[in-house]
């Protein structure tokens, strides 16, 4: 007999948009006014629904929830992260590919989780993609020992060098923040791996500055993204404007860095200001790239390429998707329109 729906499944909706505030909400996920509210309760509701264990368990073993999924999530398995690797390039642009997964319980899950990467190390290089790979350090086992997440990334980093790649070792919530830049800074100190590993930075931070400032000083490949976990007033600008604001601030630091960083955005506003100040202060287009999501903002993807941009597709893949997923929601709630129109037309 089949298990249960989750119990989170059943509930009455406690608002609706009508059709006239369906209207005013943008195709580039804009807001009105007075919808940031809504928006601001749908946030915290999807971070809340991604640490949901009954919920994640059931979405990520139905066909329901891997038809959902499928528009952010390139497949199940490597190969089909490779093809769309490969789909992308054809396209015009690079990937970053990402083997979802994060807060491993074992050692052996660690690495098992890190075999996934050597193997795609090993395919891109052999098929000549233009990809590099992301990984999280609570995937390779930082919640059981800091010493098996630096020796597993640091086996990553060398297969990255003998194959001529590179790792970016991704961000996550608050609590991991300063243990990852010092990992990165460890690594990346070593003469053999400049250029070949990087990290994220959050903009929604208000220590990023401070951080940027060191990581820049070092040669350091920075991705530089407005973050997706829910962190408390103390840490984090909490109104979005400020994010915004800081978002410009810092992306002007990195570009004017004179290292190749990623401008991760999908927000139109914020591309525009980057394109805007790199002519303004004559930088050429090759000495940066702007980064974006899998399955998101396509048109503004393809724009950015016909321009002349360089253009990364952060491109995830594997059965742990559920927590990835509610976090794309949760920082784009548009994103819950367009699953449902399509989900309707299917």
């Amino acid at each position: 007999m089949p298990s249960p729906l989750p119990k989170v499944f059943f509930f009455r909706p406690t608002f609706r948009l009508s059709a006239q505030m369906q209207h005013r909400l943008c195709e580039n996920g804009q807001f009105h006014p007075d919808l940031h509210q809504t928006m601001s309760i749908l946030r915290s509701a999807f971070i809340a629904l991604s640490h949901h264990q009954p919920l994640r368990h059931f979405s990520e073993r139905s066909a329901l929830g891997r038809r959902l999924s499928s528009r952010f999530v390139a497949g199940m398995e490597i190969e089909d992260a490779l093809r769309a690797a490969q789909s992308l390039q054809n396209q015009g642009t690079s990937s970053t590919l990402d083997s979802l997964g994060e807060n491993v319980g074992t050692p052996d899950q660690a690495r098992r989780s890190a075999d996934i990467y050597h193997r795609l190390l090993d395919a891109v290089a052999g098929r000549k993609i233009n990809a590099t790979i992301s990984v999280k350090l609570t995937q390779i086992g930082m919640d059981l020992s800091r010493d098996l997440a630096a020796e597993i990334v640091s086996g990553l980093v060398d297969h990255a060098v003998a194959v001529d790649n590179f790792v970016r070792i991704d961000m996550e919530g608050s609590p991991y923040t300063q243990a990852t830049i010092d990992l990165t800074r460890t690594l990346h100190a070593k003469p053999e791996n400049r250029g070949h590993v990087g990290v994220v930075v959050q903009a929604y931070l208000y220590r990023s500055a401070e951080d940027i400032a060191a990581l820049t000083a070092e040669g350091i490949r920075i991705r530089l993204c407005k973050g997706a976990y829910q962190e408390p007033p103390a840490l984090a600008f909490p109104q979005k404007s400020d994010v915004d604001a800081n978002y410009v601030r810092l992306a002007e630091k990195l570009l004017t860095s004179g290292i190749y960083h990623g401008i991760a955005t999908h927000d139109p506003n914020m591309i525009d200001a980057a394109k805007r100040f790199a002519r303004e202060k004559f930088i050429d287009k090759s000495s940066f790239e702007f980064q974006m999501l899998y399955g998101i903002r396509r048109d503004l993807q393809r724009s950015l390429v016909a321009e002349g941009y360089n253009v990364r597709i952060y491109t995830p893949f594997g059965s742990e998707w559920y927590p990835y997923f509610m976090r794309r929601l949760a920082e784009r709630p548009a994103n819950v329109l367009f699953l449902a129109r399509n989900l309707l037309k299917r």
